[in-house]
């Protein structure tokens, strides 16, 4: 109840002993510290004031047996605690990586403006499995690769993507972040070594003043972040020298020392790897592929019109698209570009639009809560309770009014097509003049006094 406060406990045990007039059967403050102290270990008393993470930090641990190169992969996601610009605005990125437990290499990483998806760890699982520039030499097929409960990880597409080279993965305990500590020790480097020294670092104190969320100008490009970022990972695999290792030897070192063989993946067969399949046959036209109601388009296109093809693309990217050949083993064509791309100047003005409107909706609704909420009067009488605001009559019945009132002449827009000629086998209606004296005449009869008749349309 007190948190692990235990001057707290014994204050509540001398009052309610005061209460029921034994003030003397309560025993001392150091007497009870040395209870606690005796009867809950320092992880329980951690645990009591801080919660489970804070008793976990007292726990022991035990560690896995030496393994070879390519074993085991561990990944994770990582927030960087950096705010950087991307296109004028300020924001988090952060980064999927992959590394080997047994030589602290690490294999692959992607970098997201924002939470990465399963596209982000496909990415860094391409560049962790190849081992051409610049993501080589380090690389291949790991024997297993070990994450934790993160939905991005167990999605159906990276489980087909890695079963397809029978790569399996090792599901991990929610919460149980000793479970894969070489990367979660890569986390804690990251910040510790090159994170704190950024400008934009969001752990470091600041004065309350001088802080302005939406400001970019200090911040560092999210290209240049990036770049900062990879070389930072070039450091850490060719000039680090990590504990654990043997002979003080770096992680790529140690990882080309290592005689284990390395199961490589041919180039070709990583066209298909964290790309998902369309599952359509389509056909090059005069204008492209057609996909989800845009044209892409290529150079090696030309001459190819008419060909069945079958895409596969990157998933939540739809900037580029791989085309195969539907005929035999699905040779790869090459890739496509969306023909018609928005400009910079074009996705930032539409992001500003985009931006107005969510902010008009949140103030419209905040203001329709806010009316449709009757506040009242405090009263001190058992009376009716009264409104906070009265309207008059009169104001009542305009608003009112004003929200039924629908104009649709207003909406009209007779002069946007204007109507034919009708043909001339149609009808017209005869106009007659009307008498002044009497007045006009039935529509059941015609003038004259006969049958009505109509020009241009026999009797029936």
């Amino acid at each position: 109840m007190w948190g692990g406060n235990v001057a707290a406990v014994h204050r509540e045990l001398v009052a309610e002993a005061r209460a029921a007039g034994d003030p003397e059967g309560v025993p001392s403050l150091a007497t009870l510290q040395r209870a606690v102290a005796r009867d809950l270990s320092v992880g329980e008393r951690a645990g009591l004031k801080g919660g489970e993470a804070a008793r976990r930090r007292y726990d022991v641990y035990g560690k896995r047996p030496p393994t070879h190169r390519n074993a085991c992969w561990e990944g994770d996601h990582k927030r960087i605690p950096v705010r950087v610009d991307l296109e004028g605005s300020a924001v988090c990125p952060w980064v999927t990586w992959f590394i080997d437990v047994a030589t602290k290499v690490i294999v692959g990483v992607a970098v997201t403006p924002h939470q990465p998806a399963r596209d982000a760890v496909l990415a860094a699982l391409r560049a962790a499995i190849s081992r051409t520039e610049p993501y080589g030499p380090a690389g291949g097929l790991p024997g297993v690769v070990r994450v934790d409960r993160g939905k991005e990880f167990l999605c159906r597409t990276v489980e087909r993507a890695l079963g397809v080279f029978a790569v399996p993965v090792d599901d991990l305990p929610a919460y149980k972040p000793y479970r894969k500590g070489t990367v979660e020790a890569l986390n804690g480097a990251v910040e510790e070594m090159l994170l704190v020294s950024l400008p934009g670092y969001t752990h470091r104190a600041r004065p309350a003043q001088a802080y302005r969320p939406d400001a970019v100008e200090d911040l560092l490009p999210y290209p240049d972040f990036v770049q900062v970022l990879l070389d930072w990972v070039a450091w850490w695999n060719t000039a680090h020298h990590p504990a654990g290792l043997a002979d003080e030897m770096t992680p790529l070192a140690a990882w080309e020392a290592d005689p284990t063989p390395v199961e490589e993946v041919a180039e070709g067969r990583l066209a298909f790897f964290a790309l998902e399949d369309d599952g359509r046959l389509r056909k090059i036209t005069t204008k492209g592929i057609s996909w989800r109601r845009r044209f892409y388009i290529a150079p090696w296109m030309a001459g190819n019109a008419g060909t069945r093809i079958r895409l596969r693309y990157l998933p939540h990217y739809d900037g580029q698209i791989e085309v195969f050949s539907a005929e035999g083993w699905g040779r790869h064509l090459g890739s496509a570009y969306l023909a018609q791309a928005a400009t910079l100047e074009q996705r930032r003005a539409l992001s500003s639009v985009r931006e107005n409107k969510a902010r008009r909706l949140k103030a419209d609704l905040k203001a329709a809560e806010k009316l449709r909420r009757t506040r009242y009067a405090a009263t001190t009488t058992p009376a009716a309770p009264r409104p906070r605001r009265t309207a008059t009559a009169a104001q009542a019945e305009a608003e009112i009014a004003q929200a039924r009132a629908v104009d649709l002449a207003a909406r009209a827009l007779p002069d946007l097509i204007p109507p034919r000629e009708p043909p001339s086998s149609w009808a017209r209606p005869v106009v007659r003049p009307r008498s002044a004296a009497g007045p006009p005449p039935d529509a059941g009869e015609a003038a004259d006094g006969g049958s009505p008749e109509t020009p241009g349309v026999p009797e029936q």
